[in-house]
């Protein structure tokens, strides 16, 4: 039986702030029966995030246990990947209330002591997905030997929106005829397809074999492999993350994210430094460091236009395309035919 999630977001719970609750609440609605934020408490999540409908925002464990909760699902992932020091006692509750645990922090869980014996006690089960599977290849060029389509997605900064991107096409390609899989790389991916490798928490040196193990699987008997990109290479903090899944991937061809009223790498979080560079000196730094290991291209850009009108929203698309000369759409509010498209013919290509 498909888990029932109380999701923990307490203080973040919004657009921006909270990419693993408003992930899972956009793709398994049916499996949210609240989210936790005390802020926000008495709310729903479509006045929060725009969808998610009535989906009610709760102030205790309590409450979400009274609905119906079978998990709790950590819904946040703050800086550093650790567990907010007031929820120990909430999973606590929980764990005694029936619940099991699905975290995707860097701070294990499961290596808790109190925690892990409130779970023995009362056989529930804690999930750590981010924990790292042993013995993960170096990376050695076998993912340029597959017979699927492999596509990236890369950024201009964090939570831009490529595992969405990605999530959005998934189902189009499939619908349409082409055997397509969505590779997960992060924490959020992996809850909501169930597979994959959280990167950002494998040693520095086994990034890429980990990229390479993941398309090598999911390329069996699919024609298009999705990869999920992670940070952006110009990320002061994140850039090796996402320099590993290129070179481990060896993408065919990559589609570049942005959200587009957003100038500076990080501003969503903490006070802006660096400026976010044009989109075409993106997509050539993409295409010249990728190509440094396989042949590879922009194909298309994907805008995050969620706190734009409609009217801007389409103009920047329009500017996007006019500066790039790819296509270029919001594949979650308007229609993702222009990146299908682009992937259908790359796919023909390499036919």
């Amino acid at each position: 039986m498909a888990p029932k999630y109380l999701i923990l977001a307490d203080g973040d719970f919004g657009p921006m702030t909270s990419k693993t609750a408003n992930s899972v609440i956009r793709y398994q609605p049916d499996r949210v029966v609240a989210v936790l934020d005390r802020r926000l408490a008495g709310q729903v999540s479509g006045q929060v995030l725009g969808f998610g409908g009535n989906i009610p925002v709760v102030a205790s464990v309590r409450e979400g246990l009274a609905l119906g909760a079978t998990c709790v699902l950590v819904g946040i992932a703050p800086v550093g990947g650790r567990l907010p020091g007031a929820w120990r006692d909430w999973l606590l509750e929980a764990l005694e209330g029936g619940c099991d645990i699905v975290s995707g922090l860097h701070s294990f869980l499961a290596d808790d002591p109190v925690l892990a014996a409130a779970a023995t006690k009362h056989q529930r089960t804690i999930n750590d997905i981010r924990r790292p599977p042993p013995n993960l290849p170096v990376a050695s060029g076998l993912a340029k030997a597959v017979d699927a389509l492999v596509v990236l997605t890369v950024g201009t900064d964090c939570n831009v929106g490529k595992m969405t991107a990605q999530l959005q096409l998934v189902q189009e390609l499939n619908a349409g005829g082409l055997r397509t899989r969505f590779v997960a790389t992060g924490q959020t991916g992996i809850m909501i397809e169930g597979w994959g490798i959280a990167v950002d928490a494998v040693a520095a040196d086994f990034i890429a074999g980990a990229a390479e193990w993941l398309v090598r699987k999911g390329a069996k008997d699919a024609d298009i492999v999705l990869v999920e990109g992670q940070g952006s290479l110009n990320h002061p903090g994140y850039s090796g993350v996402t320099l590993g899944l290129m070179h481990g991937a060896c993408p065919d061809a990559m589609i570049l994210c942005h959200q587009a009223s957003r100038r500076y790498i990080g501003d969503y979080r903490e006070a802006s430094w660096l400026r976010i560079p044009p989109l075409s000196e993106y997509v050539r730094m993409y295409e010249v460091i990728g190509s440094a290991v396989h042949p590879t291209r922009v194909i298309g850009i994907a805008l995050n236009t969620y706190d734009l009108d409609d009217h801007a929203a389409l103009a920047a698309c329009e500017a996007a395309t006019r500066e790039t000369g790819l296509p270029c759409t919001d594949p979650v509010r308007f229609s993702a035919a222009p990146l299908l498209e682009a992937i259908i013919s790359a796919h023909r290509a390499v036919r």
